[in-house]
């Protein structure tokens, strides 16, 4: 159900996705309270991205799950750019966050919703 996005216009070798990709899923897990085994991570590297008219590094995430904390979006804010501060070199002000609570019935999975 958790569904973190990250793009960035960084360049990122094979093996240092799966170990990102990782480090993102179990933390995102830890984050949230949620089960890891329903976390997925979407990295797409090197893409073409620009901010404030240069392309310096930088990453743009998308949080999206079902219960996401309203009132807890800074300290997530704080710990995903931290995360990908540290892993990829990217300036805390190169990198954007959006966060999305989807409702439960607007979430399939298993040939159905997670709506009860």
């Amino acid at each position: 159900m958790p569904l973190l996005k990250i793009q960035t216009n960084t360049e990122i070798a094979p093996e240092q996705r799966i170990l990102l990709m990782k480090k993102a899923s179990a933390r995102v897990a830890e984050l949230l309270g949620k089960p890891e085994g329903y976390v997925m991570i979407s990295l797409e590297a090197g893409g073409a991205l620009l901010f404030g008219g240069d392309d310096r590094p930088l990453a743009y995430l998308e949080l999206k799950s079902i219960g996401l904390p309203a009132d807890r979006t800074k300290s997530l804010s704080s710990d995903l750019s931290q995360l990908i501060s540290s892993e990829l070199k990217i300036a805390l002000d190169r990198i954007y966050i959006e966060f999305h609570d989807a409702p439960r019935n607007m979430w399939g999975w298993n040939g159905s919703t997670f709506e009860r």
